[in-house]
């Protein structure tokens, strides 16, 4: 298999400095490279080879979704937050219930230009695609499920909410990868963001109820809440 190692951190992203705010959070556009996806280009060339790789396994592997602006996530969060409020839910309860499925804006590892949904293009789903059982015995993605968690690393792509079940924050979902080279480092300087202030400068819908402790329990659970060898 043609795989291809990419594991070593690279100098320029040593430094968490490397990584502005705006571009952590997706506020800005970075250059981005694919073919029907928007990477990174070392997180791009990796999925190129592992696309060609897949392809001989009899996998036509697709990314579903990639890079996603601010604006993108902003216009989710919007939506769900006003549905909520509106429906009778107070701001903190539908802040709840939107974390449960969707990510804060600016919070987005998909910000990153690394991560991506994956799905095998050449196999017809009807419903939703992005279901676990969907890549497990039985499932339409079985062969690509299997194949990914065999191969999926030799490329530098490692799967971020795992299913063990003492992880908290995001449920398991076995079709979002992260390009490691890239994202640990982001994650660093993710990490050392004045999270809450950024979310309030942003005036984002609803942040004005983002205690100190929600803000931490999301970080600690929803942001660090991964497989471990992507922190």
């Amino acid at each position: 298999m043609g795989a291809i190692g990419l594991t070593m951190a690279h100098p320029l992203f040593a430094q968490d400095s490397s990584w502005p705010a705006d571009e952590l959070m997706g506020k800005v556009n970075p250059a981005l490279f694919g073919k029907g996806y928007r990477l990174r280009k070392k997180a791009s060339d990796a999925f190129i080879a592992m696309q060609k790789d897949a392809r001989m396994a009899g996998i036509q592997l697709h990314s579903l979704s990639s890079y996603r602006s601010y604006a993108h996530q902003e216009r989710i969060w919007t939506r769900k937050y006003q549905r909520f409020t509106q429906a009778g839910m107070s701001p903190e309860k539908a802040i709840a219930k939107i974390v449960e499925y969707s990510t804060i804006p600016g919070t987005s590892r998909h910000h990153w230009g690394t991560d991506l949904d994956m799905v095998d293009a050449s196999v017809k789903v009807t419903g939703d695609q992005l279901l676990a059982k969907n890549y497990h015995a039985g499932g339409p993605y079985e062969k690509l499920g299997d194949w990914l968690r065999e191969h999926a690393e030799s490329y530098g792509f490692y799967l971020v909410y795992t299913n063990n079940p003492a992880r908290k924050g995001f449920s398991y979902e076995p079709w979002h990868y992260s390009f490691k080279e890239l994202s640990c480092s982001m994650l660093d300087a993710y990490l050392s963001l004045d999270l809450k202030g950024e979310l309030e400068k942003a005036k984002l819908l609803g942040s004005e109820h983002f205690t100190e402790a929600f803000i931490s329990s999301y970080i600690q659970d929803n942001i660090k809440g991964i497989n471990p060898v992507l922190l």
